[in-house]
């Protein structure tokens, strides 16, 4: 709604979808937008005759009027009854980092440093490392694989459905209609600036900074406020610590051969080699993740997990990927690939906007350190943002923008 407003947009905005409701809509999206109505629509069955009415010079004012009225109401009545979260300021909560024994730390070293491409990635092995609850999902047809196939209300169709799965895959791989790659690599890396980490060449010259964010809200019991850079040795610890990252896809002809079905009029097949590729490129991200582990970092040499106990997340560091809640400043995506694929050998590309193509495409970084753990960053106050933005170099409305969901005070 505000980039609506900022670009001088004068169309009526619907909003719907499971995650919104008419308050988020009256209270964080109406106030954004005043080129035209803003409109709550509960389900999309009602969004023709929305959108008639807005359509109709006749019906719209009065139906305009009427619903900015009623969000006027929500607000007052949100406004009375809730108060403002209370957050650490951004000195206190870097106070509150997590205290880690530097000095009995050793880094394991990598096999390599600098990065290292594969090619043609068995798709056979990739698929052994699917987790198919996103894929029924993706079909509208909510549970948990493999319970969902047994499932009373849509067990049926979600058999129907996996059966069709299992012939497709079987085709994509047996043919070898799509091609899975990856580019990966690590670096020394030390934190800086409490919330950056330096990335390092081989002969100690500094290659780039990642920027991250730090949990602001007050924690129970003392816990820690936590920032991705707080896994790696700060620099004043004397410790070369390691850092690395990660480009995947399981999507290379699956766009053109999604739109092969979909120029024949077959939609679902089409709709099912996206959804396949989809899978394919997070298993990929899981599989690669495993060998960096086992293999390529190595800290983990005597890794036994199954693939229930991978999707579980049970294993030894982390893959957190930008725009996802450690590190949700898509722009970051920038240095990753900055770092690992300057010359488009992964064959994956970012739009302006930080979106990969191909869309079956998972990138991300990777951490060692026995702590690691996901979290979210969650609401951050403006002290925090001015920070980020001066560290990175640019202007906080655009920081700003860029971090919009997080922002814990209205801009």
């Amino acid at each position: 709604a505000k980039e609506m407003q900022r670009q001088g947009f004068s169309l009526p905005l619907m909003i719907g979808g499971a995650t919104t409701s008419k308050a988020h809509t009256a209270v964080k999206i109406d106030p954004q937008y005043h080129n035209d109505a803003v409109v709550y629509v509960t389900d999309a069955s009602r969004a023709v005759g929305v959108a008639t009415t807005l359509l109709s010079k006749e019906l719209k004012p009065a139906f305009v009027d009427k619903t900015r009225e009623e969000y006027a109401m929500i607000r007052e009545r949100t406004a009375n009854r809730s108060a403002r979260t209370e957050r650490l300021s951004y000195a206190q909560a870097v106070a509150n980092k997590p205290q880690f024994d530097w000095a009995s730390y050793t880094p394991v070293r990598p096999s390599f440093t600098g990065r290292q491409l594969l090619e043609d990635i068995d798709l056979r092995t990739l698929a052994e490392y699917i987790d198919w609850t996103p894929f029924f999902i993706a079909w509208d047809l909510a549970g948990k694989y493999p319970r969902i196939l047994e499932d009373e209300v849509v067990g049926e169709a979600a058999t129907a459905l996996f059966s069709d799965a299992q012939e497709m895959l079987n085709k994509l791989i047996d043919e070898k209609l799509i091609r899975a790659r990856a580019v990966f690599g690590f670096w020394p890396a030390n934190q800086v600036q409490d919330d950056d980490l330096e990335v390092y060449g081989d002969n100690g010259e500094k290659l780039a900074t990642l920027h991250h964010l730090r949990q602001q809200i007050i924690k129970p019991d003392a816990k820690p406020n936590l920032s991705l850079a707080d896994f790696v040795a700060p620099k004043d610890s004397g410790i070369t610590d390691y850092v690395g990252g990660f480009i995947c896809t399981a999507g290379i002809g699956a766009e053109e051969l999604a739109k092969a079905y979909q120029d024949k009029g077959d939609d679902y097949n089409s709709i099912m080699v996206k959804a396949l590729a989809d899978r394919l490129a997070e298993a990929c991200a899981e599989w690669l993740h495993q060998q960096v582990r086992k293999q390529y970092w190595g800290y983990a040499k005597d890794e036994q997990l199954s693939n229930e106990e991978l999707i579980r997340e049970q294993y030894k560091g982390i893959r957190p990927a930008p725009g996802y809640p450690a590190c949700p400043d898509h722009t970051e995506k920038g240095t990753l690939f900055q770092l690992l694929d300057a010359d488009g050998i992964s064959q994956v590309t970012l739009t302006e906007h930080y979106a990969m193509l191909p869309t079956a495409a998972v990138s991300g970084w990777y951490f060692a350190h026995p702590e690691a753990q996901y979290f979210a960053v969650g609401k951050i106050d403006k002290d925090q943002v001015e920070s980020y933005s001066q560290r990175k170099g640019e202007d906080i409305a655009v920081s700003e923008r860029w971090l919009m969901p997080n922002l814990g005070y209205d801009n």
